[in-house]
């Protein structure tokens, strides 16, 4: 449980998103049980959810699960780990890239990043950290690679999660169980107690 429960009576409206999300993970989403407490957040929230892109044709889904997964990974949230980081086999998205995402290899070292991919997260990474690098060579890189929907939609991703990691972690939601047998989670838990 977060730090702090649902409330006991959610506006019927709200159910009814609660109802829907819940159905489509298959999951008890505490974070949007627990936003019910200020409809205004809980329906700002849903509707920031809902343009997330997780599927797009100028746009591999390994791509943007990738950038899900750097967000999730560099502010340490662990439901957001858990979720974005559920199937990542799926992607072809190997322990090793893992390792680059977590920061224990440099993107450079991973051979099986294109160079799409090492340009989008070294970007997303250093927007990611806190305080922002204001890094204007990795802007440059991605309007080489990328064209300007393209550049939209990461740093749109991008964003995104970074609003519901920070908020996710701020109330404390532990994960879903998403994943049942990643080791994702357990690198997050050594991080929070270190």
């Amino acid at each position: 449980m977060g730090y702090i429960k649902e409330p006991k009576k959610i506006p019927l409206l709200l159910k009814l998103g609660i109802y829907i999300a819940e159905k489509q993970t298959g999951k008890i989403m505490e974070p949007a049980r627990i936003l019910s407490w200020y409809p205004k957040a809980a329906v700002s929230s849903g509707v920031l959810e809902s343009l997330v892109t997780h599927e797009d044709s100028g746009i591999s889904k390994r791509l943007l699960q990738l950038i899900r997964m750097q967000v999730s990974l560099l502010v340490n949230c662990r439901f957001c780990i858990d979720m974005n980081g559920n199937e990542f086999e799926k992607q072809n998205i190997t322990r090793e890239e893992i390792e680059a995402l977590e920061g224990a290899r440099s993107f450079a070292e991973v051979d099986s990043f294109s160079k799409e991919e090492r340009v989008a997260l070294i970007y997303v990474r250093d927007l990611t950290n806190t305080p922002a690098i204001d890094n204007t060579e990795a802007a440059y890189q991605m309007k080489i690679v990328f064209n300007e929907r393209q550049f939209v939609i990461i740093a749109t991703t991008m964003a995104q999660v970074n609003y519901w990691t920070r908020l996710i972690k701020g109330l404390g939601v532990p994960p879903a169980g998403f994943q049942t047998e990643c080791s994702l989670n357990e690198k997050a838990g050594e991080h929070i107690e270190k």
